[in-house]
């Protein structure tokens, strides 16, 4: 008899295998990648929860990121264990301007996925908006070591980068 792993260690193997295949990508290859990784990171393992991210995700899309937050709330109270439910919720309440509560869900989303670049670049963002500025470039260096071919990371970091040189003279 050969044993299979479990869908949670299959699933952390093949997420293994993704961001060690997302550090060497190549221009061509690497948002291939970041999209599979979404959709692994997607996959709750339950289809009432993946539909209560799919509600969640088109309210925020709709610009109803209220609405986002009670889906996704019925998403993390049921499914406390999913990573991305509450980078979700981050998402819907950073949309609110409610930082405190988004910067709560963005921790409990890292301690669930470190490699999480989606979490840690909303870190990156609402520390460099409450003007911590060395910390988000701190943050924003962490994602680009997991995900070093995401423009808009290596972009931010730049800049804030140049803004920190800039206040030290």
């Amino acid at each position: 008899m050969f044993a299979t792993a479990p869908p949670a260690l299959a699933e952390e193997a093949r997420l293994d295998e993704l961001f060690a295949a997302l550090k060497t990508a190549d221009e061509s290859s690497w948002e291939a990648i970041e999209d599979r990784i979404w959709a692994e990171w997607s996959e709750s393992g339950s289809a009432a929860m993946d539909l209560l991210l799919e509600r969640g995700r088109s309210a925020m899309a709709a610009d109803a990121p209220q609405a986002a937050v009670e889906h996704l709330t019925a998403l993390v109270e049921n499914a406390p264990d999913f990573a991305e439910g509450w980078n979700a919720r981050a998402t819907a309440y950073f949309q609110l301007g409610l930082y405190g509560p988004a910067l709560a869900d963005i921790a409990r989303a890292l301690a669930l996925e470190p490699r999480h670049f989606g979490a840690l670049s909303g870190l990156a963002v609402i520390l460099e908006e409450t003007g911590a500025l060395e910390r988000a470039a701190r943050v924003y260096g962490a994602a680009l070591a997991i995900h070093p071919r995401r423009p808009d990371l290596r972009e931010a970091l730049d800049r804030l980068e140049a803004e920190l040189r800039g206040k030290s003279i």
